[in-house]
């Protein structure tokens, strides 16, 4: 079990390193923090007949390495539907502020369709997600951008403290279409991350662990790597 979780670690952790690989003259590398809170239930609290019907609610802060600075905020709201125990399709909204240093505040807006399958196995549990974001940027006028992201998310439990799991995930952001705003299509960024997390009951968990983020700029000739501490509370009702 050890050897094949080290591999799935190694092989998502590296899907994040090709482009630097490729680039590294021209990497920029800083560090940061985010922490996010995800709730998702049953909408059957407002009629039984709803039940299959499903709420997404998250929020996510940013920061720089020394948290003196708050750079970027995330409130999603989605709907859903669960088409069985694994499948489940989504709608949603996104708004996303940015305040960095020396620019003024700006806001994007997504509208998205979302499908998500969780698969239990022996050896763990692997969830796949698919979004397909519609991006409302700033200085981009009446063109949208479409920005399709795809996760791949593995939880393996320990036997000897079932509570304690390794978490791993990568998720690939893509530019479908070329932007005066959102850049040329292609790729745009890649999220790995490793870390572990711990289930305090059915209805709460919690993770914590190192993401890197690398991101292209909008013309394919610049590169940033983030290193972050990321931190997540997931509630369950």
């Amino acid at each position: 079990m050890a050897k094949k979780s080290k591999s799935l670690t190694l092989a998502i952790l590296g899907l994040s390193s090709l482009a630097l690989n490729c680039h590294a003259d021209e990497l920029l590398q800083d560090a940061g923090s985010w922490a996010q809170v995800v709730s998702e239930g049953s909408l059957k609290f407002i009629d039984p007949s709803l039940e299959k019907g499903r709420i997404w609610l998250e929020g996510q802060s940013r920061w720089d390495d020394t948290w003196n600075h708050w750079y970027q905020g995330v409130l999603r709201i989605g709907l859903g539907y669960s088409l069985s125990d694994r499948a489940t399709i989504w709608a949603g909204y996104t708004w996303v502020p940015t305040q960095n240093l020396g620019k003024p505040s700006v806001s994007q807006q997504d509208l998205w369709p979302g499908f998500r399958y969780v698969l239990p196995t022996e050896i763990g549990t692997f969830t796949f997600r698919t979004m397909i974001e519609s991006n409302f940027l700033p200085g981009n006028g009446d063109t949208v951008r479409v920005r399709p992201r795809q996760m791949f998310r593995y939880m393996h439990p320990f036997e000897q403290k079932p509570q304690l799991s390794l978490i791993i995930w990568d998720e690939l952001f893509v530019r479908v279409n070329t932007t005066p705003a959102g850049g040329q299509s292609g790729f745009d960024q890649n999220r790995g991350f490793a870390g572990m997390g711990w289930t305090f009951n059915p209805n709460f968990r919690a993770e914590l662990g190192y993401m890197n983020q690398y991101i292209d700029d909008a013309k394919h000739e610049n590169h940033v790597m983030h290193h972050l501490l990321m931190g997540s509370l997931f509630v369950n009702f």
